[in-house]
């Protein structure tokens, strides 16, 4: 049996999908069609270029970044079909390392985002429905006495996996949404007194109901705070309705994906958005912003020194979406709502008053001043 208090390494469970690899895929890019043989054989020498540099452990550049996460993009916005910007912020919180909630109304799309977004990269995945029975232990995983070995073996839970689907987590109880704590902090998880490390890249995708309150558990603020970002995605417009309607009545595009990307890639994009530059001054302003939610009269929680590590992570992945090797005000901006707002609790007049989260942020924004010679031209 293991010792107490070892670090142990659990293998992930075999992947999900039809083994695919990201260089078999063929997508048209963006506004292009899928017969443009040229466009197919451009991104096939691309990915082979991205695979021989992953082999080789050649450092990635801006420019291979960008086109994998365009790729990735246009792969989930063949699910969630005009919703740019919820992609976006997606793709950030991936490459920021972080974990993303997702919240609306019934039938948006939430669960289709995540499952989008995770068969796009070819590593393991597991989901989880989350129901008022489920135990921590269903989670994480639990020991098991082997007769034939008379000792205890761990039996990992799903969420060793690179990327865990969530769904619906706020239907469990609040004994198992703590058992996500360790691991959206930490990157491990503690069972009898043993810690096993988790893989990396690792991402929580959770999902969440807003108006079916009956059954369902709030989200404590400790848990909120473990999410880099949270999206409302909201109804399409009735263009992107229509074009929904003609494209997937007919079959589910779901099964219809193929892995874009791996993980060993991800995982170096990752690395990469970590080596981009943050000037002392765009660091003050970020610290200055968060700072400004403690002490407005309408918040009774305002964001905590995690959200401001949280907020310029995920400025850095804006700054390598936008193609820079710096970060700048802006790139704070884009991030600053969907980093931030959930994270505030608000006080009772500020809700009699309809005053929401977002608009405090952006209120925020408005109110600190952008470091002087630091704005975006």
């Amino acid at each position: 049996m293991t010792s107490r208090g070892q670090s142990t390494a659990v293998s992930a469970p075999a992947p999900a999908g039809d083994g695919h690899s990201a260089t078999e895929a063929r997508y048209p890019s963006d506004g292009s069609s899928g017969g443009d043989h040229a466009d197919h054989a451009d991104r096939a020498d691309r990915a082979d270029r991205a695979e021989h540099g992953a082999a080789s452990g050649m450092p990635i550049g801006l420019d291979q970044l960008h086109d994998t996460a365009r790729r990735i993009a246009a792969n989930v916005e063949r699910v969630l079909v005009g919703k740019p910007e919820v992609v976006r912020i997606a793709l950030v919180t991936l490459l920021a390392e972080g974990h993303l909630l997702v919240e609306d109304v019934p039938g948006v799309g939430k669960t289709s985002l995540a499952k989008a977004l995770a068969r796009s990269i070819d590593c393991t995945v597991s989901r989880v429905q989350f129901t008022p029975d489920l135990l921590p232990s269903d989670v994480t995983g639990v020991s098991i006495f082997n007769r034939q070995r008379s000792d205890f073996e761990f039996r990992p839970g799903p969420v060793f996996a690179n990327i865990v689907v969530g769904d619906e987590i706020n239907r469990a109880s609040p004994k198992t949404q703590s058992a996500l704590l360790e691991c959206m902090e930490e990157r491990q998880v503690t069972v009898d007194a043993t810690t096993y490390e988790l893989g990396r890249p690792f991402m929580v995708i959770a999902t969440q109901n807003p108006v079916e309150m009956e059954g369902t558990y709030a989200l404590p603020e400790a848990q909120r705070d473990r999410f880099t970002a949270r999206v409302s995605i909201g109804y399409p417009d009735v263009a992107a309705e229509l074009a929904m309607v003609d494209e997937h009545a007919g079959a589910d595009p779901l099964r219809q994906l193929r892995p874009v990307s791996d993980g060993t890639t991800v995982q170096r994009l990752v690395d990469k958005v970590r080596t981009l530059h943050v000037a002392a001054e765009v660091k003050q302003y970020a610290v200055e912003l968060a700072a400004a939610t403690r002490q407005l009269p309408e918040v009774r929680l305002g964001a905590s020194p995690r959200a401001t590590l949280q907020l310029v992570r995920a400025a850095r992945a804006q700054a390598a979406l936008s193609g820079r090797e710096f970060v700048v005000p802006d790139d704070l901006h884009a991030v600053a709502v969907p980093v931030l707002a959930h994270r505030l609790v608000l006080t009772t007049e500020a809700h009699a008053a309809r005053r929401s989260a977002t608009d405090v942020v952006r209120a925020v924004l408005a109110r600190v001043p952008v470091p002087h010679g630091a704005r975006h031209r």
